[in-house]
């Protein structure tokens, strides 16, 4: 089992320790955008000094609020936004992962503890997954030696909740529904990946999700609630080689992996579906940070076409970060030195012809 124990609320924080990878060895993104799009966090610079930073994204104009602590943040410090406004910090410090919610309050900041979760083996990794549809709750996932432990972290009612014990190392996260009960994540066990289904509101049942051949690596990237759109990398079609590709959700049609989602040279990683395509998956659009050997930019590719658009990233995009709304217009958020708090907007290029849209 994961050996992690929870620790009740205290009235403060000890220690700078953090851990600055997570629990899949991937690299975090450098900005977290809430489901409904309405807030985003990160953790910034102020000279040498680390601290939280929450972003509204839902007025005219987006701006940032600044939720400095006491002292200044580790650079592994992680940090997610609520639906309230008020931002969830994990710190970590003797091996205990520390939850606190923080919002501002006057000239300072205000911070609420919730508790602790404490991962006395040291080969235990836990991280936050992505935020959860509605916004009240968040999660976090503890990767053990042997399996791995869904917690609810932010949201419970007496501090961070065991919620489900899940043979094997776990990686990735999805939600696939809009209540926040069907979570999808990357197990390994028996030597392979394969994207599971865990039932958060039935003791964490799994059940398979992708299973395209009995000797691949099948793990999803992404997933969309309304449409049931899913982006995937799997090797079955070249072993050994990992290939983007898609499906939907309780079809029986199979995976495709169009050639049009693979740029020679790039890795190239999809972060934002377009929501609300309920009944047409396969119109959905769909945004990728392409990075390649001396710059990254922006994808955006629909399963319906056969190539994949490439648009420029707004200067100081924070990579990765970005939403899109229901008629296809595509937010990224950005931050230079004359613009600490930007949001470029890039409608999406429709059919085959070319089309970079416009940024504003």
């Amino acid at each position: 089992m994961t050996a992690c124990a929870i620790e009740p609320a205290s009235d403060g924080v000890e220690g700078d320790g953090a851990d600055g990878d997570d629990a899949d060895g991937a690299a975090r993104p450098e900005c977290t955008i809430t489901a409904d799009g309405a807030y985003a966090a990160r953790l910034t610079l102020d000279g040498d000094s680390w601290f939280p930073e929450r972003w509204t994204l839902d007025g005219p104009e987006p701006y940032a609020v600044p939720l400095p602590g006491n002292q200044p943040e580790e650079p592994g410090t992680e940090v997610q936004p609520m639906g309230d406004g008020r931002v969830l910090i994990r710190r970590l410090a003797d091996g205990r992962h520390n939850f606190s919610l923080l919002y501002p309050t006057g000239p300072g900041t205000g911070e609420l503890p919730l508790g602790a979760v404490e991962c006395p083996d040291r080969g235990t990794r836990l991280r936050l997954l992505p935020p959860a549809p509605g916004g009240e709750k968040a999660y976090a996932l503890a990767v053990g030696r042997h399996s791995s432990t869904v917690w609810l972290v932010a949201g419970g009612a007496f501090g961070p909740e065991h919620i489900a014990e899940i043979p094997g190392r776990c990686s990735g996260g999805a939600w696939l529904d809009r209540t926040g009960r069907m979570l999808a994540l990357d197990r390994k066990a028996g030597g392979r990946t394969k994207a599971v289904v865990v039932d958060l509101e039935r003791g964490g049942e799994v059940s398979p999700l992708l299973q395209i051949a009995a000797d691949s690596d099948d793990r999803l990237l992404l997933a969309d609630p309304d449409s049931g759109l899913l982006l995937i990398r799997s090797d079955a079609p070249s072993p050994g080689q990992g290939r983007l590709g898609w499906g939907v959700v309780g079809s029986t049609l199979p995976v495709r992996f169009p050639e049009s989602l693979r740029v020679p040279g790039c890795a190239v990683t999809p972060f934002a579906i377009q929501p609300g395509q309920v009944l047409t998956p396969e119109s959905c659009a769909v945004a990728l940070r392409v990075d390649g050997p001396v710059a990254s930019w922006v994808g955006v590719w629909r399963p319906a076409q056969r190539r994949m658009h490439h648009l420029p990233a707004p200067e100081g995009w924070l990579a990765g970060a970005g939403l899109w709304t229901g008629d296809g217009v595509l937010h990224l958020p950005y931050a230079t030195a004359g613009a600490p708090c930007g949001l470029a907007r890039v409608a999406a290029p429709s059919g085959d012809a070319e089309g970079a849209g416009g940024a504003g």
